[in-house]
């Protein structure tokens, strides 16, 4: 028998990421034309697992318009955040990866499909140029910037989902 998870506990979930999303964006790394926010990385793994692809896909959404309201993130922010929780929430609810590692494939959502989109889509609309990183230039250095985000962001969203799956808060949103 499947669970069906309160709508305004998934309402709540949302408005505690996002809260937790803004007040973590002045952390933030200044790479080339981003503002590598591994925070962002570790709220959509949160929650991809917790509440699912869309919800996650929505928080991020939230952070960015609110980080780049007041002046903290960039339009970077919605092609590096998006994509992440989505291939996280995806894999996890819809391909019954019920497994945390399912924590590093947000690295695919936002280093390769965000930051491809993002060099694709973005920069030309913009107009902003995409500097070499170690003598790599083009869409594989906005991959590495990408990646400098997500990386630490990926490694920390880990560890936190192993801590609350510990202590049982993963049960409360358990949707099976």
């Amino acid at each position: 028998m499947v669970k069906k998870i309160p709508l305004t506990r998934m309402i709540a979930m949302t408005i505690g990421l996002t809260g937790l999303g803004v007040v973590l964006s002045p952390f933030f790394i200044p790479v080339g034309p981003i503002k590598a926010y591994p925070f962002q990385h570790m709220i959509n793994i949160i929650a991809g697992i917790l509440l699912g692809p869309f919800w996650a896909a929505s928080i991020a959404t939230l952070v960015g318009i609110i980080r780049n309201m007041l002046g903290l993130g960039t339009l970077f922010a919605f092609p590096g955040g998006i994509p992440g929780g989505l291939i996280v929430g995806i894999l996890y609810h819809y391909l019954k990866i019920k497994r945390d590692i399912v924590a590093f494939s947000e690295n695919i959502g936002t280093t390769v499909i965000g930051a491809t989109l993002a060099y694709y889509l973005l920069v030309p609309a913009i107009g902003v140029s995409v500097p070499p990183v170690m003598g790599i230039s083009g869409v594989w250095a906005l991959w590495i910037m990408f990646e400098v985000s997500c990386g630490p962001g990926a490694i920390i969203g880990y560890i936190v989902i192993k801590t609350l799956r510990k202590i049982g808060i993963t049960e409360y949103f358990a949707s099976s």
